[in-house]
């Protein structure tokens, strides 16, 4: 998969960072890899404070080999800081419940829905929600079934 194929934006699901340290699926591990390292490179790549959060929560506590916190913080700087353009507000929480009703999606990924409309993403690589799905103008895209 090339994000070239991909115009504008696009927003990366947390699933994609945990597939980048993910040993046992070496295939969705090297694209993961790719598509987190063309986000940095191209800078079109977005994500939203929430994706940080549940990231470091399985960083630290759910990997085979839990990150150090040392460890952490470099991912941080050097990953999310580049690519974290999107906090929440309280309209966006009103958002997300709306997108949440009409699509029956889980809270977490509607918060993710409207986080990448919010930040005029065309396309969201997930693996969690429907693939090829369109909502608001955003494409979701399970990169991993391409």
């Amino acid at each position: 998969m090339n994000v070239a194929d991909f115009p504008g934006l696009f927003f990366l699901d947390t699933n994609i960072f945990v597939y980048s340290f993910d040993h046992a699926a070496p295939v969705k591990q090297r694209l993961a890899q790719r598509l987190i390292q063309d986000a940095l490179q191209t800078q079109r790549g977005v994500v939203s404070s929430q994706v940080v959060q549940e990231f470091l929560n399985v960083a630290l506590r759910k990997f085979s080999q839990p990150m150090t916190i040392p460890e952490v913080r470099e991912y941080v700087d050097t990953v999310f800081v580049p690519l974290c353009r999107h906090y929440p507000t309280i309209a966006f929480y009103r958002q997300a419940l709306l997108i949440r009703e009409e699509t029956g999606y889980s809270l977490y990924d509607s918060l993710i829905a409207t986080a990448a409309i919010e930040s005029g993403c065309q396309t969201l690589f997930s693996e969690d929600m429907q693939d090829g799905r369109f909502l608001q103008g955003l494409e979701i895209v399970n990169p991993f079934a391409l």
